[in-house]
């Protein structure tokens, strides 16, 4: 008999829950590794173990936190690329001046984002060194 006939489930097991017992079936589900109920249930009815996945709410705070600081560095990089492109292009002087005044604006953004990341990073780092 080939190993496949062995391992074939062929029994079913249906049971009816309420809808609030559902959701909590599912929000147990999804805390841990298993991708579908059917395996998930198998393992609890056999009293087998389950992993359970376990993230610290702080370290996803400060992801996410450092997630959104990212972005908005590589925003302010692409910006500051495209406003070197262009200054390449420019060939006299009074291109030049209306391009530094029309790009000052940007400048001035990059340097309070920047400000912003070093006071993130600053509050990161205090939260940190306390625990």
């Amino acid at each position: 008999m080939s190993e496949d006939k062995i391992n074939k489930k062929i029994s079913w097991i249906s049971f009816r829950v309420k809808p609030e017992e559902y959701d909590r079936i599912h929000q147990l589900l999804h805390n841990t590794t298993h991708r579908k109920l059917s395996e998930y249930a198998r393992k609890v009815l056999l009293n087998k173990p389950v992993i359970v996945k376990y993230r610290n709410e702080t370290a996803n705070e400060i992801l996410s936190v450092l997630i959104q600081l990212k972005n908005e560095l590589n925003a302010t990089g692409n910006n500051f690329n495209q406003a070197v492109k262009k200054l390449h292009t420019l060939s006299q002087i009074s291109e030049f001046k209306i391009w530094l005044f029309l790009y000052e604006k940007d400048i001035q953004n990059s340097v309070q984002k920047i400000e912003e990341i070093k006071t993130k990073i600053f509050q990161i780092y205090e939260q940190w060194s306390r625990k």
